[in-house]
């Protein structure tokens, strides 16, 4: 799974964002905050061949169920989706 613009993560404040850089900035005019699931998700999106793959990333990861990650994967997902950052 490719992301398709061009982002970094940073801490600020305790918190992580999703800041442009590049070409991306400009095209996208703004940022997006993450928590600590965001940050995680966005770390291995690459890594896992598809979202199953990444699901099983975030069950290994935390004591979630199921249900719960894959709906909150979904959610962040669309977000990335519906700013065509994947």
């Amino acid at each position: 799974m490719d992301i398709k613009k061009e982002f970094i993560v940073r801490e600020i404040a305790g918190e992580y964002i999703l800041v442009p850089y590049g070409q991306t900035t400009l095209g996208f005019n703004g940022i997006i905050t993450m928590n600590e699931l965001g940050r995680f998700i966005w770390e291995n999106y690459e890594k896992a061949k598809d979202e199953d793959e990444l699901l099983g990333f975030i069950l290994d990861e935390y004591e979630v169920e199921r249900d719960v990650a894959k709906a909150d994967l979904n959610e962040f997902l669309d977000i990335l989706r519906k700013n065509e950052i994947v």
